[in-house]
């Protein structure tokens, strides 16, 4: 188990209005205090998606337990009439008291699966719904485009640099989500702070601008990182700089990065040349709007490593998962939990409180994922069961090390058919099943 990381500021304001306007509402009804259960889904996934990715989770136990109306959120809320006074008293008092389970974080999930299942009164657990889906629906999305990355580069590391490309942020968790799935290091400090993801990075073009010549930038950066760092040789000209490279940093040099330029050709015309010069262990890493299909193109190019930015902060073409969070259960006026779910046509949906199992064929493969409600069937060995707890009566319980996810990702994802990692368009790797309540 890991200490949370320091929260400095509530997020009890990461929220929409309309929760404050349903809260006060369902306190002046009475129905507030009703127990209620509420899950969060994907409809369908992204289009041309296999399997989604869970991530985010540790991120989202670390805001539920900062999630209170301090001081400042209820003058905030109080200056701009969001809510009464009776609701803001109520808000004063607020901690969530209820409890929380979920599919663990790097697991894969379906269309359908329940990956989180929040249950408490109506209304403690629906002032939750902005955070939790603000959270799960980025990282699940930057975890599922870099699962796609890290199996097209197949044994080849890849590295996280899209800070730039994406809010302050959403850069240190789309670090954390993309490590989680595999890739092996990022450039953004914060990540390596907060959650303990490996950082690298050597220099930029502004760095060989910079210098009154290649040749003195490269000298700089060797005498300062020593000849294992990594080179940029696409400045100006390529054949030039390498040559150059291995003069200044000897057949040692660590590393020379392509970052433009036809990445394919590049990649076998620099290898040739750094084998002709006895640099036979230097490694070629290319970056340059990267994505999984560009990745793959290179399979067969003598590439090291890969270097991911936009494509990868931005979900690679699905910005979010597409997750909703829905009430599926309410207390009737006895205290009884009964389904309850919206009927609309496009959007209906499965009532009652669910649990999920992923069942396996004679392959050792996973082949469906059930759902259903009412008593969960036992677990054997062609199966498992998905949702393990993350908070009881509001004490967070599921806090893991990073590395745990890691790992589970990648024993989640070795466990689906291989059709799964394909990047062509096609049906989810396994179907969803949903099974009629048990006696």
């Amino acid at each position: 188990m890991t200490a949370a990381p320091s929260q400095e500021h509530s997020t009890a304001l990461l929220t929409d209005h309309y929760e404050l306007t349903m809260l006060q509402a369902a306190l002046r009804s009475g129905a507030a205090h009703r127990r209620c259960v509420f899950e969060v889904f994907a409809r369908r996934l992204p289009e041309g998606r296999r399997y989604g990715v869970v991530a985010g989770t540790g991120r989202l136990l670390d805001a539920i337990e900062a999630f209170r109306f301090d001081e400042p959120a209820l003058r905030a809320l109080a200056k701009a009439q969001v809510v009464d006074d009776d609701t803001l008293a109520w808000l004063g008092q607020y901690a969530f008291g209820g409890s929380v389970c979920g599919y663990a974080e790097g697991e894969c999930f379906f269309p359908g699966s329940p990956i989180l299942v929040v249950e408490g009164t109506f209304a403690e657990a629906v002032l939750l719904e902005t955070l939790v889906l603000s959270i799960l629906n980025h990282d699940c999305a930057v975890a599922a485009a870099a699962s796609r990355m890290t199996s097209a580069a197949l044994d080849r590391p890849c590295v996280e640099m899209g800070s730039r490309r994406t809010h302050e942020q959403a850069a240190v968790a789309a670090a954390r989500a993309a490590y989680v799935c595999g890739f092996a290091t990022t450039s953004n400090l914060a990540a390596g702070e907060r959650y303990g993801v490996p950082t690298t990075g050597t220099s930029a073009h502004a760095f060989t601008l910079l210098h009154d010549d290649e040749r003195a930038a490269f000298r700089a950066q060797v005498d300062s990182l020593g000849a294992a760092t990594t080179l940029l040789v696409d400045t100006y000209d390529v054949p030039a700089a390498v040559r150059t490279a291995v003069e200044v940093a000897g057949t040692d040099l660590g590393a020379v990065r392509l970052d433009s330029g036809d990445l394919l050709a590049q990649a076998f015309q620099v290898r040739r040349q750094l084998d002709d010069l006895g640099a036979t262990g230097t490694k070629i890493i290319v970056t340059g709007d990267l994505d999984e299909h560009a990745i793959a193109a290179l399979a067969a190019a003598p590439v090291d490593a890969y270097g991911v930015g936009t494509a990868l902060v931005t979900g690679s073409g699905a910005a979010t998962a597409g997750l909703v969070y829905k009430l599926v259960a309410r207390a009737d006026d006895d205290g009884n939990l009964v389904g309850v779910a919206k009927r609309s046509k496009d959007k209906a949906g499965v009532a009652g409180r669910k649990w999920a199992q992923r069942r396996y064929g004679t392959d050792a493969l996973a082949a469906v994922e059930v759902t259903g409600t009412g008593t969960e069937p036992p677990v054997d060995a062609h199966s498992r069961t998905l949702l393990v707890e993350l908070v009881r009566e509001g004490t967070v319980v599921g806090r893991e090390p990073l590395v745990t996810a890691r790992e589970r990702h990648r024993a989640a994802l070795a466990e689906l058919p291989p059709s799964a990692i394909q990047l062509s368009r096609g049906e989810p790797a396994i179907p969803t099943r949903h099974e009629t309540e048990r006696p």
